[in-house]
């Protein structure tokens, strides 16, 4: 239940504390029978004559008395829950008659004196002769016993007893109330039979409890109650009463105890929470029985036996059992806070208070009992969260997590505070929406803007070119697959899918849907549009992304199938330039990626040669004096300055190139003022090549100037891991298919053999010096 709620981690962690102290719970109850068959039956045993004894006493003696009941509780779990059934149920009726024994007792016993037991050597070698009063009900006696006094506990080397002490021990008593929901998985209708048990089990103990303990306060004096922990056996008008009741009720608890841990070591089995860890107890189980659960059960049963100090077992387990408690209210507060509509429960007490109550009294009560065991339980707690997180191997997709509740819940909260009329330049960040026909060949592109977006928004975009009327469940049909992806490329993207006639509709569809209130994508980035082969990196060897988990046993089965080299493309160039004017026309920034086939991230960080990161803030289809501070310049400088912060850049230099013109010094002063300014840390290089082209020939021979300029930023590159260029816009937004081939030829021109590179054209300011 807790694992379903909180989650596979938190879940976990606490079923494997709700395991242990199960585990130590069934060792305390073994201990406290033990202790009890002494009392009874040992040297001076309240049961047996004067100097002899049935059972011989001592620290291995005990030891071996409680293994042979532990051995007892195996045979009796192994046989399976039928017979545990039917021996809790003998045992109830049995612990029954010797309480409703000792509560009669107290109405027909007479005052008289009580000896000190033997096993209270502290009062014996001070005061042979010491007695002890049963007063009858009085007044008196019960007015002297309503305040707190504490005594010394004779049965652990006379060590003096605190409230803390007391409850740790007292709380271990109601810790078997839950044991029934460890059995749910045995039960016809648990919904139905694990409150009504539960609640009916609080209130007979609660009852049971609050009449011993006022008929003990109003009959026996505090000296009997402190020095003798077996009182209630005089008193009882048959004393093997007491003892019956003692050792089959601790006995019933310790093999509830046993039988509960094991169905949950099942339960973390079933789930894989520690993978191939637990895998021999599914193998395990016979007719239903978890057998080798219950063998390992017993196994570390019998280890905590060692430890054999019962005031040490009952603290450790009530810890183990608070911090159960403190996940159940934990459980139950998030659920409410969630407003999950499904959370819908029955018990009409239940609010938020009353979690939060449950919650705060289970901590502080921990750290009341032990404050080192309390700060150890929650410290192993959370390093089982931790270990759980990194390497279980646990596929809990269909659970559900209350995480994802709360983060729903205060996300949308959030959304709604993010107000887009309250953005300011000083606290921009590039929200990508990146535009991909095939994942398969768009992996290096999808890593790198996945660096670029600097903790801002990433969305993959994608258009299935077909009739929407004919494809309206694509989305539910398509995400699995593309969610798996961005597991894979190890992205922090979101992504949306769309069918449209047309890419360039599809594109519309993408820009303005795409992100939520404020979170919207203001930059577009899309691939080159080119002739060249698609590369699939999905089973390329030499590829880090390189993975069977989109193959198909089919080919119709294989997910993001490749065009292949002779299939005609679903977009045209006029069309891709068009997309281009659109995104302008948007209001949109834009980045083109170009050579990213070339991209490889983990070369760039073992090979030496690449030194740069390249800027040409420079319009090359009109150059001007005053490229270099226009607005798609900056945006250039801004997005060079967000990649030089990623791990793998920082080596690298970034260079913003200056090309020399008349007034070079000039031009020199400015830029390097331009840099102080904004804090960006570059060197500016002088590209003397540049004299070298006539700029008249861009009108009249400008194939021949676009080679010559591409040739001179190649001739500056070879050191470049990226570079950063100037997109200019088309002349015409609305031109002709003629006109938009001749500006994405130009383009082409413009961009061949170089490193990766991204065209940038800006559309609004991104850069501030107010922080």
């Amino acid at each position: 239940m807790i694992s379903r709620t909180l989650g596979p981690e938190l879940g976990g962690s606490i079923g494997t504390l709700f395991f242990l102290a199960n585990i130590v719970s069934s060792a305390l109850c073994l201990t406290g029978c033990v202790e009890g068959l002494i009392d009874n039956f040992g040297e001076s045993g309240y049961l047996v004559p004067v100097d002899s004894y049935l059972l011989k006493d001592g620290h291995w003696w005990r030891f071996t008395y409680t293994s042979s009941l532990n051995f007892l509780n195996l045979i009796i779990c192994l046989i399976g829950a039928t017979l545990f059934a039917k021996t809790t149920v003998i045992i109830f009726a049995i612990v029954v008659i010797c309480l409703v024994s000792s509560i009669i007792s107290f109405f027909l016993k007479s005052p008289f004196q009580i000896e000190v037991p033997a096993a209270n050597i502290f009062v014996n070698q001070t005061n042979t002769t010491a007695m002890l009063n049963y007063t009858g009900f009085s007044l008196t006696t019960f007015t002297e016993n309503l305040g707190p006094s504490f005594g010394r506990d004779y049965t652990s080397n006379n060590i003096a007893v605190t409230f803390s002490s007391v409850f740790g021990v007292l709380f271990c008593g109601v810790t078997g109330i839950l044991a029934g929901a460890n059995m749910s998985g045995n039960l016809k209708n648990p919904s139905y039979s694990i409150p009504r048990g539960t609640l009916g089990g609080v209130l007979f103990t609660f009852i049971s409890y609050i009449t011993l303990s006022i008929l003990a306060a109003a009959t026996c004096s505090r000296d009997l109650l402190q020095e003798n922990y077996v009182f209630l056996m005089p008193i009882n008008i048959w004393p093997p009463f007491t003892s019956i009741g003692i050792l089959t009720a601790t006995f019933s608890a310790s093999l509830s105890c046993l039988i509960g841990s094991s169905r949950v070591l099942e339960a973390l089995a079933k789930d894989c929470i520690y993978g191939r860890l637990l895998q021999f107890v599914n193998y395990g189980v016979w007719r239903s029985n978890p057998v080798a659960a219950v063998l390992f059960s017993w196994l570390l049963v019998q280890l905590i036996l060692f430890i054999g100090s019962l005031n040490l077992i009952a603290q450790l387990n009530s810890i183990l059992f608070l911090l159960a408690y403190v996940a159940l209210n934990l459980t139950c507060l998030g659920l409410d806070l969630t407003s999950a509509p499904n959370f819908r429960p029955s018990f009409k007490y239940f609010s938020a208070w009353t979690c939060s109550l449950g919650l705060m009294g289970s901590v502080i009560m921990m750290f009341v009992i032990n404050p080192f065991y309390a700060s150890t339980s929650f410290g192993l707690c959370l390093l089982l969260i931790l270990l759980l997180h990194f390497f279980s191997p646990c596929e809990a997709t269909e659970w559900g997590s209350i995480s994802q509740a709360l983060i729903f819940h205060q996300v949308r909260k959030y959304l709604l505070l993010l107000d887009p009329r309250k953005n300011h330049i000083k606290f921009w960040r590039p929200q990508m929406l990146l535009m991909v026909a095939n994942p398969r060949s768009s992996c290096p592109t999808i890593t790198f803007i996945n660096d670029l977006k600097k903790s801002g928004l990433f969305v993959l975009g994608h258009v299935k070119v077909d009739k929407a009327e004919t494809n309206l469940d694509y989305t539910d049909k398509a995400i699995s697959s593309w969610l798996t992806l961005v597991d894979h490329v190890k992205v922090k993207a979101f992504v949306e899918l769309t069918v449209a006639n047309s890419v360039r509709d599809g594109l519309h569809h993408l820009i303005r849907l795409s992100g939520m209130g404020a979170m919207k994508p203001n930059t577009v980035v899309m691939g080159f549009y080119d002739d060249k082969v698609p590369l699939d990196y999905f089973t390329r060897l030499d590829s880090v992304y390189k993975t069977s988990a989109f193959q198909g046993i089919t080919t119709n089965e294989e997910k993001f199938p490749l065009r292949l080299p002779n299939e005609e493309k679903h977009l045209s160039a006029s069309e891709f330039v068009s997309m281009i004017c659109d995104i302008f026309q948007m209001h949109k920034n834009i980045c083109i990626c170009r050579h990213f086939d070339l991209y490889n991230k983990t070369d760039i960080v073992k090979n030496i040669k690449y030194k740069y990161i390249d800027v040409w803030p420079v319009n090359f289809f009109g150059p001007s004096m005053n490229d270099a501070y226009d607005t798609s310049s900056l945006f250039m400088l801004q997005l060079s300055c967000i990649i030089k912060m990623i791990a793998v850049y920082k080596k690298h230099t970034l260079r913003v190139h200056l090309l020399n013109t008349i007034d070079i010094q000039s031009q020199r002063m400015q830029l390097k003022q331009l840099l102080s300014t904004l804090r960006i840390k570059a060197t500016i290089h002088e590209v003397t090549e540049w004299s070298q082209i006539d700029l008249r020939t861009l009108d009249s021979d400008r194939n021949t100037y676009i080679s010559r300029v591409n040739k001179l930023i190649k001739n500056q590159c070879a050191e470049t891991a990226i570079c950063f260029v100037y997109l200019p816009m088309p002349k015409e937004i609305r031109g002709s298919d003629l006109q938009n081939v001749s500006y994405l030829n130009s383009l082409t021109d413009l961009t061949n053999n170089l490193p990766p590179t991204v065209l940038v054209h800006g559309v609004s300011a991104v850069t501030s010096t107010t922080l």
